[in-house]
């Protein structure tokens, strides 16, 4: 049975010729050849192909764009500009390399139809695609769309239909958007028990592995959209406790009458609470942050939600519009990088004026504008983006994303 199990792997690895250069081992090139496995540094470089943006910026903050064989998910509250990134990706994908993989592209959409006005749009508007010829330009012909609207035809569609259109026109990207949709569509009125969980988890994984055999097997890129939910932070009151009605204040000699031993730390606690005045409150500008133990989830998704409060993020307006992307802890294990796009409300602020206050005799003035980042939350080809760093700043215009430098 051993050697039968042994003779097994060998031909699916591809060393059945192992124990013949083995023998031959004085000959170095029989070795060399004998194994499909060993490869060098050149050969495992070769295959790595990406899918850039158009924009120099954005392309260096994702260490080059999106790469084939992963799976990347984009995430981000609504307006942050998901979509627009990619409509953008399925018509780079046609371009040639290094910007793209000259191969056709899907877009599975769990929401709404593909909306072709938007890609004639970029095609216009777009510089680098405008000054194309028409023989290299992308078109939309090139582009399959399919629509799912629930899960049953979600699950139907990626397990049998997508890997026949892979195998059959060699797609070089395959989009998602979104992948939360119909999860929280069907789950929203099922029950909340641990069975209920326990079966979705085993979904998430099962969809995770599924994709990525698609995306190794076949060599393409599998990027997906998924929404967010809002995470509030504790609210720390710095007024005291309330204490039951009719019960008089605690005395400090009544605390420090019997003094604790020196070895207790708990001792020496109340004995620091009780002679140390109460700390001054905050002013109302500033909100005050928790410190949650670093084994936490709450502490550990800083690192791979895209939203970090960090220890010196005392403004209430990021307190307040921390974002954790759907489908849990369960998902986020499943894919490879996560980009979010955040988007925060930007008041200017007058000279002479408070900020959102409107001047007197100013008509024209603008009281806010959105300001959208891209950051990279975790990625095993990119750097992170820190958590103290807003990312790389972009705009929407007609032909899609582009970066807006930071002026020094």
């Amino acid at each position: 049975l051993a050697n039968h199990v042994l003779a097994s792997l060998q031909s699916q690895l591809g060393v059945n010729d192992w124990p013949e250069a083995l023998r031959n081992y004085e000959d170095s090139s029989k070795l060399e050849d004998a194994s499909s496995l060993k490869r060098s540094g050149n050969t495992v470089s070769e295959p790595w192909n990406v899918i850039g943006t158009l924009d120099p910026l954005l392309d260096a903050a994702l260490g080059g764009g999106i790469p084939t064989a992963y799976i990347t998910e984009v995430t981000g509250e609504s307006g942050a500009g998901k979509t627009q990134l990619l409509l953008s990706l399925l018509l780079t994908a046609q371009l040639p390399p290094p910007a793209g993989l000259s191969r056709p592209t899907v877009y599975i959409s769990t929401e709404h139809p593909l909306p072709t006005s938007r890609l004639a749009q970029l095609l216009r508007d777009n510089p680098h695609l405008a000054s194309l010829p028409a023989s290299s330009k992308p078109t939309l012909n090139r582009i399959f769309s399919i629509q799912t609207p629930d899960l049953e035809s979600q699950e139907h569609i990626l397990t049998y239909q997508l890997p026949v259109l892979l195998a059959r026109d060699k797609i070089g990207l395959v989009i998602i958007d979104s992948i939360a949709a119909n999860y929280r569509a069907e789950r929203s009125s099922s029950s909340t028990s641990g069975a209920a969980l326990g079966l979705r988890s085993t979904q998430l994984i099962q969809l995770g592995h599924q994709l990525r055999s698609l995306a190794r097997e076949h060599n393409c890129a599998i990027v997906v959209s998924n929404q967010v939910a809002d995470r509030f932070a504790p609210i720390l009151s710095s007024s005291p406790p309330q204490r039951p009605p009719g019960s008089s204040p605690p005395s400090v000699h009544s605390q420090i009458s019997s003094p604790p031993h020196p070895d207790s730390s708990q001792g020496m606690q109340s004995l620091d609470a009780a002679i140390m005045p109460p700390p001054p409150s905050l002013p109302k500008s500033v909100a005050p942050t928790t410190q949650y133990p670093i084994l936490t989830l709450d502490h550990q998704q800083n690192f791979f939600t895209g939203w970090s409060a960090g220890p010196h993020c005392h403004s209430q307006t990021v307190n307040q519009n921390l974002k954790t992307p759907s489908l849990g802890l369960v998902w986020t294990n499943q894919i490879a990088c996560r980009i979010a796009l955040i988007k925060e409300q930007h008041i200017y602020r007058h000279v002479g004026s408070e900020e959102g206050e409107r001047p007197e005799g100013t008509a024209d003035w603008t009281p806010r504008q959105w300001r959208r980042y891209m950051k990279v939350a975790f990625a095993s080809w990119a750097p992170a983006t820190g958590s103290e760093e807003k990312g790389t700043e972009f705009e929407i215009y007609g032909g899609g994303l582009r970066a807006i430098e930071c002026k020094k």
